[in-house]
C-alpha cells in the first residue's frame, strides 16, 4: 500500500510542478530577452552576437565555431564588426541603462550625459581594449588592420593641469605646425586604451584635453595610433589602403583653414588633398579605392543663406582634389546646381561617377517678420500629390536631386534623371550601357482611390542621355536585368511577365499554367505578383516565384520555362531564395544556393541547400515544427546562422556547417521555466458558409480538460502562419500579448479569414463567431465567459462584431474605423494620402465609391448598428493617429455613449496608431488584464472604469487601483 502510495505521489510530481509555476505578470517585461546583432566571420571560424533586454543594458557574447561554450561575455557591448581577416572584434560598448536613466531624470547638458567606449577584442584572447567617450567607429569593408573612430575631447578645467599622454617630441612637433594644419602626422607612442577586464577604463584611458573631436586612426596589430584633432566626416576605402577625413578649424587660431586629408595606412603619412572650405561630405571611394569624391562649398561666407556645392575628385599620385562640377558646368541643367543631399558613387569600374542635381532655391527673405507671416495651405484640385502628402514629403523633396553621372575619362557631365524622371536606375553596377527610368509624374491623383499610380517605363543610353518609351501606363512592376540588357515588367492587369529587349514587348511567363500572383486575393483590385528570385549570369535567365515553386525563364522566350524545384505545389511547400551574399548581382549556375522552406498546411519550416541547376536538387539542411529565421552564411565556409523558435522555445541562435547538428549557441529567457507558459496547436473547423476554417488554439501549460476557461479572440485577417512565432511578454503597442493571458489561465484564439469583397463586417462574422461556437461545444471552454479584442483593422472587425452578436461579453477595440463614410474622405495623416482607395481596392474590401454602393458602406459601418450593442467595450484611439482618424474612436464613443452602452475611451496623448512610449505600452497592458479579469474572471473593477479619472487629477491619479 505504502509503495502503491508512494508511486502515485511521484506521478503526480510533473504536474504539481507545473501547478507551481507563477503567471506571467507586468513586472517580467524589462528583463526578457531576445538576440540581436549577429555576425559569424569570413572564415566561419567565430562567432559574436547581442543578447538584447527589453529594457536595460545588452550583453555582447563572442566565441569561436569549433567550442561554443567557451564565450566572452561583455557587458553593454553592442554593433559589433568582425575585421575581413577574422582576427578582430571592434564594437560599442554603451553606458550602463540606470546612469543614462538617471541623468535624463537630473536633465543634464548632452556633454554631461554618460557617453559611449569602443571596445576592440583579439579574437582567442580574453583582454578588452576600450577607449571612452566614442563617437562612431568605422572598419574597412574588405579590408583589415586598421580602425578609425571619433571620439568627445575631454573638457579643459582651468585649474588643473594634466599632461597629455604624448611624448614631447610629438608635443613640440604638433605646436611647429599646428597653426597650418592643425594635425599629428607622427605616431603618437601612447596607447589610447588599456588592455584591461570587461568592467570600468583604465585610468590612461583618458585622451588630451580639449574642445570638439579627435579622430584617431588605430593599427590593430601593434595597437599605434595616429591622433587628428577637431575631425569630421571620414571614411575608409573598401580595401582599407586609404582614410579621407576632413579638419575643421581650430577656434582657437584664426588662421587656421577647414581641409580635407587621405592617409595612407600604408605609409602612415597623412596629405592634405583640399585646404579651406566651409563643409565637406559625402567621402566616397571608387571600388579599388584608386579615385575618391567629395561635396565641397568653399565659396561663400560661413553663415550664407544660400550655399553652393562642388563635386570634388582626387586621383591617387595627384597632389591635390579638383573641382569637376559646379552649378557653371557643361551639362548642368540651368538654374541648378551639385545638390548637397548627393548620394555619390562610382561604377564598378571607377570610370563613371553618380551625382545629383537640383535646382538652386531662393534664399530666404530675411526682411520678412515671422509674426506678420500668413501660415496657409492651399490645396488644388490640380496638384499631383495632396497638399497633406506634399507636407508629410516636405523634407523628402527638400532634399530631392536627380541622377546625373559624370565620365571621368572624357571629363564630360551627363544629366540623367529630372523632375520628369525622378527615378533612375542604374545597370551593370553603373558600368551599363543603358539604365532604366520610371515615373508617375502627372498622374500621381489617382493614387487618391486605386493606391498606387500608373508609370511609364523609359530606356536612357547612358552615354547620350537619349530616352525611349518602354511601357506607358504601366500598372505592375518594372526593373532591369543584370546587365541591362533586359527590362522586366509584370503587368498586374495580364497577370504575367513581359521582357522588353529594345526591340518590342514580349509575355516570357504564358508557358507557365499555374498563377505567379496572389492566388489567396480578396481584397477588390487584381493580386500582386510573388516576384522574381533573380537574373542568371550574363542575363540567360529570370528565375520566377509562383506560390510554392521556381521557375526559369528564357528572356527571349525562346526555350520553354521549367520548374527547377521539387514541385512544392503537389505537396503544398514553399521555397524562397535565401540571398547569403549581400553583394550578389546574379545567379551562376552551379553556385550553392540556400531556400527556406514553409510548409503551409502545418506551418513546419526548414532550410534546404543545393546546386543551382535546371533541376534543382535540395537537401535539407534542418526542418521541424519550428520558424527559421535571418540565415547569415560565413562568406569563405559553409557555416550558416540562424534563429529557431516555436511557441514555447524562445528564439535562440544556432548554427549549422553542412549536414551536421544543429549546434545551439545562445539560451535566452531561462527564467521562462518559472512560469506558466502556453502550447500553441492548429484548430479546424467549418464557418457558417461551410467553408474550412483554420486558427490557432493557445493554451496554459497547466492546461485541465476538466476545467472551465475564459477565451479570448484575438484576429486580424490571417494568423495562422505564425503557428510557430515565439510571443515574448512584452508591454503591447496596441495588441493582445497573447503569451501573458495565457499563463494568466485564458485561452486565446486567433482565427483565420477570408473575405467576400463588399460584405468585410459579414465575412467577419461568419468565421469568427463560427468558430466561437464550435469551440463552445467543447467542455472545457467557458461559453458565457469570451472576450474579442483588436487593432485597427482589427478593431473595426471588434466594433462590427458587437454590433452582430451579444455572444462576446467584453471587447476591446483598438484604432476602430466605425464610419466608412467619414473616413472614406480622411487622410492618413502620417503619409498624407486620402483614404479612397481602402475602400475601394484594399483591405476595407468595399469595391466601390460611396456614390456607387452606399448601401454597402451603411452595411460595414458599426455606426449605423451601435444600438444592437450589448457588449461592454473599451476604445483606444490616440491624438496622433496616422493612420485611422482618432475621431472615429470618438464617433464610437460619443454614439454609444449617447445609446446608453458602457464605453470607455483611452487617448494616449501625442501618440500613433499603436503605443510607442513603453510607459504607455505598460499603462495598456496593465489595462488591459483589468477589463477581461473583471468581465470574464469576475474580478475586482478598477476605479477608471468604475468611476473614471477626471481632467483635475490628470497626471496625479491614474486610477489603477481597484
Amino acid at each position: 500500500m505504502l509503495m502503491k502510495q508512494i508511486f502515485i505521489l511521484i506521478a503526480l510530481l510533473p504536474l504539481f510542478a507545473v501547478a507551481q509555476k507563477k503567471p506571467l505578470d507586468h513586472s517580467v517585461y524589462d528583463g526578457w530577452q531576445s538576440i540581436g546583432s549577429r555576425i559569424i566571420s569570413d572564415n566561419g571560424k567565430w562567432i559574436t552576437y547581442t543578447i538584447s533586454l527589453q529594457e536595460g543594458d545588452d550583453t555582447l557574447v563572442v566565441l569561436p565555431a569549433s567550442d561554443v561554450k567557451n564565450k566572452l561575455v561583455i557587458p553593454r557591448g553592442t554593433n559589433p564588426v568582425i575585421t575581413n581577416d577574422s582576427r578582430y572584434l571592434v564594437f560599442r560598448i554603451k553606458p550602463a541603462f540606470k546612469d543614462t536613466r538617471e541623468a535624463k531624470i537630473k536633465k543634464k547638458k548632452p556633454d554631461e550625459m554618460p557617453k559611449d567606449s569602443l571596445g576592440i577584442v583579439e579574437l582567442g584572447k580574453k583582454e578588452v581594449v576600450k577607449i571612452p567617450r566614442l563617437n562612431s567607429f568605422k572598419t574597412p569593408e574588405k579590408g583589415y588592420g586598421w580602425v578609425a573612430y571619433l571620439v568627445e575631447k575631454e573638457k579643459e578645467h582651468k585649474k588643473e593641469k594634466k599632461e597629455p599622454p604624448h611624448n614631447k617630441e610629438v608635443d613640440s612637433l604638433k605646436r611647429k605646425i599646428d597653426s597650418l594644419t592643425n594635425i599629428v602626422t607622427e605616431l603618437s607612442s601612447r596607447k589610447r586604451g588599456k588592455k584591461d577586464d570587461a568592467e570600468g577604463f583604465a585610468p590612461d584611458d583618458e585622451p588630451k584635453n580639449g574642445q570638439g573631436k579627435e579622430l584617431v586612426i588605430r593599427n590593430l596589430e601593434n595597437g599605434k595610433e595616429y591622433v587628428f584633432d577637431f575631425a569630421g566626416d571620414y571614411a575608409f576605402d573598401k580595401k582599407g589602403d586609404r582614410l579621407a577625413f576632413d579638419l575643421e578649424k581650430n577656434p582657437k587660431d584664426s588662421a587656421s583653414k577647414q581641409m580635407v586629408l587621405i592617409f595612407d595606412t600604408h605609409s602612415a603619412r597623412a596629405d592634405t588633398i583640399l585646404n579651406g572650405g566651409n563643409d565637406f561630405k559625402g567621402f566616397t571611394f571608387s571600388e579599388e579605392g584608386e579615385k575618391f569624391a567629395f561635396l565641397a562649398e568653399r565659396d561663400s561666407a560661413k553663415k550664407a543663406l544660400q550655399k553652393f556645392y562642388g563635386l570634388y575628385l582626387y586621383e591617387n599620385g595627384k597632389d591635390t582634389a579638383v573641382k569637376i562640377i559646379d552649378r557653371f558646368s557643361n551639362g548642368m541643367p540651368q538654374n541648378n546646381g551639385v545638390s548637397e543631399n548627393s548620394n555619390l558613387k562610382f561604377s564598378k569600374s571607377g570610370s563613371r561617377l553618380f551625382f545629383g542635381t537640383a535646382p538652386i532655391r531662393p534664399p530666404k527673405d530675411t526682411n520678412l517678420v515671422e509674426m506678420d507671416l500668413v501660415k496657409l495651405d492651399i490645396w488644388n484640385y490640380k496638384d499631383d500629390y495632396l497638399q497633406p502628402q506634399q507636407l508629410s514629403r516636405l523634407q523628402a523633396d527638400l532634399r530631392r536631386n536627380y541622377l546625373a553621372v559624370y565620365n571621368i575619362s572624357s571629363g564630360k557631365m551627363l544629366q540623367l534623371g529630372s523632375e520628369g524622371l525622378p527615378m533612375v536606375m542604374t545597370t551593370n553596377e553603373g558600368d551599363g550601357d543603358f539604365f532604366v527610368a520610371i515615373t508617375d509624374t502627372g498622374r500621381r491623383v489617382a493614387s487618391q482611390w486605386l493606391g498606387r499610380s500608373f508609370r511609364d517605363v523609359y530606356m536612357i543610353n547612358a552615354n547620350t542621355g537619349v530616352t525611349r518609351l518602354v511601357k506607358k501606363n504601366l500598372d505592375g512592376n518594372a526593373m532591369t536585368s543584370s546587365t541591362g540588357k533586359y527590362v522586366l515588367l509584370y503587368d498586374n492587369k495580364l497577370k504575367n511577365y513581359f521582357v522588353w529587349n529594345g526591340s518590342g514587348i514580349k509575355n516570357i511567363t504564358s508557358g507557365i499554367k499555374v498563377p505567379l500572383y496572389d492566388e489567396e486575393n480578396d481584397v477588390p483590385d487584381d493580386p500582386n505578383a510573388y516576384g522574381i528570385m533573380g537574373w542568371t549570369k550574363d542575363d540567360n535567365a529570370v528565375l520566377i516565384y509562383d506560390r510554392y515553386d521556381v521557375w526559369k525563364v528564357d528572356p527571349d522566350g525562346k526555350n520553354v520555362p521549367v520548374r527547377i524545384t521539387a514541385d512544392g505545389r503537389s505537396r503544398k511547400v514553399t521555397y524562397r531564395y535565401e540571398r547569403t551574399n549581400r553583394e550578389e548581382e546574379f545567379l551562376t549556375p552551379g553556385q550553392q544556393v540556400y531556400f527556406s522552406v514553409f510548409n503551409n498546411v502545418n506551418k513546419d519550416a526548414g532550410m534546404s541547400v543545393g546546386k543551382l541547376t535546371d533541376k534543382l536538387e535540395l537537401s535539407s539542411l534542418t526542418y521541424g515544427p519550428y520558424r527559421f529565421g535571418n540565415p547569415l552564411k560565413a562568406k569563405d565556409a559553409d557555416e550558416i546562422l540562424f534563429t529557431k523558435e516555436s511557441y514555447v522555445l524562445s528564439p535562440d541562435l544556432f548554427l549549422k556547417e553542412d549536414h551536421s547538428d544543429d549546434v545551439k549557441l545562445s539560451a535566452i529567457n531561462q527564467q521562462q521555466s518559472e512560469y506558466n507558459w502556453g502550447t500553441a496547436s492548429l484548430y479546424h473547423w467549418k464557418a457558417f458558409d461551410g467553408e474550412p476554417g483554420t486558427g490557432i488554439l493557445y493554451k496554459p501549460e497547466d492546461f485541465d480538460s476538466t476545467k472551465k476557461y475564459p477565451v479570448i479572440f484575438y484576429f486580424y485577417e490571417k494568423l495562422s502562419d505564425g503557428l510557430h512565432s515565439y510571443i515574448a511578454p512584452a508591454p503591447t503597442p496596441s495588441r493582445l500579448n497573447i503569451s501573458f493571458f495565457v499563463s494568466r489561465g485564458y485561452l486565446v484564439f486567433a482565427p483565420d479569414i477570408s473575405y467576400k469583397i463588399g460584405h468585410p463586417g459579414k465575412s467577419a462574422y461568419n468565421y469568427i463567431v463560427s468558430a466561437a461556437k464550435d469551440l463552445s461545444k467543447h467542455k472545457w471552454v467557458d461559453a458565457k465567459n469570451m472576450g474579442i479584442q483588436g487593432q485597427s483593422w482589427g478593431g473595426y472587425q471588434v466594433a462590427y462584431l458587437i454590433t452582430a452578436t451579444p455572444m462576446f461579453k467584453a471587447a476591446w477595440s483598438g484604432a476602430p474605423v466605425v464610419n466608412m463614410f467619414s473616413a472614406y474622405g480622411g487622410i492618413r495623416w502620417q503619409s498624407g494620402m486620402n483614404r479612397q482607395f481602402q475602400y475601394e481596392k484594399t483591405q476595407s474590401r468595399i469595391g466601390a465609391t460611396i456614390w456607387e454602393r452606399p448601401d454597402l458602406y451603411v452595411e460595414n459601418s458599426p455606426l449605423f448598428h451601435f444600438k444592437n450593442v450589448k457588449t461592454p467595450v473599451v476604445i483606444m484611439s490616440n491624438d496622433a493617429d496616422g493612420a485611422v482618424p482618432w475621431y472615429q474612436g470618438i464617433e464610437m464613443f460619443t454614439a454609444l455613449r449617447r445609446l446608453g452602452k458602457p464605453v470607455w475611451l483611452l487617448d494616449y496623448n501625442g501618440e500613433a496608431h499603436n503605443l510607442v512610449e513603453r510607459k504607455n505600452r505598460k499603462d495598456i497592458s496593465i489595462r488591459e488584464q483589468q477589463f477581461f479579469d473583471w468581465l470574464l474572471k469576475g474580478a475586482k473593477a478598477p476605479r477608471w472604469i468604475t468611476e473614471g479619472v477626471p481632467a483635475v487629477d490628470k497626471g496625479r491619479d491614474w486610477g489603477l487601483e481597484l
